[in-house]
């Protein structure tokens, strides 16, 4: 199987042209990575590729789950392992991208193997962190001190899930951490991290969501606030949709949700940054804006990958 190619990097920094430009060069054919930009109904407000960038080389994995689903790295790791296999197997170059590190992690590292968790333990614990956010962390520092510890205070998701886990299996989350068998082995893939200059990065964020709203964002999301869809669904929470709720329903302007979905996005892309610069310490950097260089520059690497493995 020839060296797969995997791309991570903060919104907006390219991943999406670059993919394009290293499967045409390579015969690739694209895999998404991108947690959002599975959900069916987010097509603009995830900034997901276009009629035009579909058609310039296959795509995978976009746009393929319900809005009422919570989607989990791990479905996604079962759906690109599969198209990762059959992608080889023909012969041509695996291309993941996106921006949620922990599913390229999951690839390369392997996943932590949780049981699975019934309704009855996933309502329960919800229902905790939503009437008592610090009963709840207070009951986790007690059962589960490193995941207390790793998750901030405020992020009522991860609070939830680590005390569900409890609730199901009477065991911490931090006793499940032990890695799975990786989906890529060592010397099968090259991993790249984009890194353009943060004030550059904001700068296009801004003019990003500008470019969403005339193409349609917020029609888009007036058709996912209407099926009234409980709010902690993880659609419901892409940038943008959050404020924009809050306009349709009377508790900010318009002027005001545009300003928070920039606002978010660019945090989200500083704990990308973030991210980045902590997990993915080996993977090459690739500072350039240029993408004829950086499609020429991550090919040599590639050819390099696969000189070795052979």
């Amino acid at each position: 199987m020839r060296p797969a190619i995997l791309i991570h990097g903060p919104t907006a920094s390219g991943k999406t042209k670059l993919a394009i430009a290293l499967a045409r060069r390579l015969d690739g054919e694209i895999v998404n990575a991108d947690a959002m930009q599975c959900y069916r109904d987010l097509d603009v407000l995830t900034a997901r590729p276009d009629a035009a960038e579909l058609a310039a080389a296959p795509h995978h994995l976009f746009g393929h789950v319900d809005a009422t689903d919570r989607h989990s790295a791990g479905d996604w790791v079962k759906e690109a392992t599969a198209e990762i296999a059959r992608i080889g197997g023909a012969g041509r170059v695996p291309v993941i991208v996106g921006g949620t590190g922990l599913y390229l992690t999951a690839l390369t590292d392997g996943l932590s193997d949780i049981p699975p968790v019934s309704d009855e333990a996933r309502e329960t614990a919800r229902a905790r962190v939503a009437s008592d956010l610090s009963g709840a962390r207070a009951e986790l520092e007690a059962r589960d001190p490193q995941s207390a510890q790793r998750i901030e205070p405020h992020d009522r998701q991860r609070t939830a899930r680590a005390l569900e886990v409890l609730l199901e299996t009477g065991l911490p989350l931090s006793h499940f951490q032990g890695k799975a068998t990786p989906v890529l082995q060592p010397a099968s893939w090259l991993g790249v991290t984009l890194t353009p200059p943060r004030d550059v990065l904001y700068q296009r964020i801004d003019r990003r969501v500008d470019a969403m709203m005339k193409a349609g964002a917020l029609e888009e999301a007036r058709r996912l606030w209407a099926r009234g869809l409980e709010r902690d669904l993880p659609c419901m929470r892409a940038h943008g949709m959050p404020g924009f709720c809050d306009h349709f329903e009377g508790r900010a302007s318009l002027q005001d949700a545009i300003e928070r979905c920039q606002r978010d996005t660019r945090r989200y892309a500083k704990r990308q940054m973030t991210w980045i610069a902590h997990q993915f310490t080996l993977w090459p950097r690739v500072p350039s804006e240029d993408n004829e260089t950086r499609t020429r520059v991550i090919a040599d690497m590639w050819a390099e990958v696969g000189a070795g493995a052979g």
